[in-house]
């Protein structure tokens, strides 16, 4: 029985059957809090806490889905190509929006840091929170951070920004799709990206597009403000 439960194939079904599982509560309940993703990471801490699985097993099974994240977001580039149209004209506002939201999450994380008196380490970790998973962890990694936290936290911040953004949008009375992609995609990332999809096929294409510029601007710009700022 230890075997089989250990075994890749069971942790994979595990994986994707609790995540399934979470979408179905989502649609029957739609209360914002039931978000698939807190549902199938509850389920997965309950199943580790009750077999004691450590979390090297786990990965052996869950690497692969981790290997998924990269070309997931590459593939948004696809959706992005058949919305080429709303692009022009729209370059420099795209950028100055991604680069203002991109020196916002570091300055606010390297600010509040100082305040309650975190250390370095800390600082380093939740520096790319508002970059997608597959890209915060190597940015975490090469400027000092812990990988593994910023996983957690990056997941955390895009459940909170796909559960309040459109809420947020509403009340500030955005209505541009492409302002509306932007948003969801450079403060929530997948998660965002997915929500921004069920906006319309625009702001999925745009926030996808936001992902990708965030990723590369966060990873220019931490060095630079950190050593500016610190």
């Amino acid at each position: 029985m230890k075997l089989l439960i250990e075994s890749p194939e069971f942790i994979l079904v595990l994986i994707f059957g609790s995540y399934l599982f979470g979408q179905w509560v989502f649609k029957k309940t739609r209360v914002a809090i039931l978000h698939p993703l807190i549902i199938s990471i509850a389920i997965i801490i309950l199943f580790l806490n009750i077999t004691k699985m450590d979390y090297e097993t786990f990965q052996r099974g869950g690497q692969f889905v981790s290997f998924l994240l990269g070309p997931s977001v590459v593939a948004l580039g696809y959706i992005l190509y058949q919305q080429m149209s709303y692009l022009k004209g729209n370059v420099v506002s795209i950028l100055t929006s991604i680069f203002v939201g991109s020196v916002t999450g570091i300055v606010s994380v390297i600010l509040l840091a100082k305040i309650t008196g975190a250390d370095d380490a800390l600082v380093m970790t939740l520096e790319p929170k508002s970059v997608t998973t597959a890209i915060a962890m190597n940015i975490s990694a090469q400027s000092g951070g812990i990988p593994s936290l910023t996983a957690v936290i990056v997941l955390f911040c895009g459940i909170f920004g796909g559960i309040i953004g459109p809420f947020v949008l509403r009340i500030l009375g955005i209505k541009s799709s492409i302002a509306k992609g932007l948003a969801m995609g450079a403060s929530a990332h997948s998660v965002g990206t997915v929500k921004a999809m069920e906006m319309g096929v625009i702001e999925g294409a745009i926030s996808g597009l936001a992902i990708g510029l965030m990723g590369v601007m966060t990873a220019l710009l931490i060095p630079f403000i950190h050593q500016i700022i610190s």
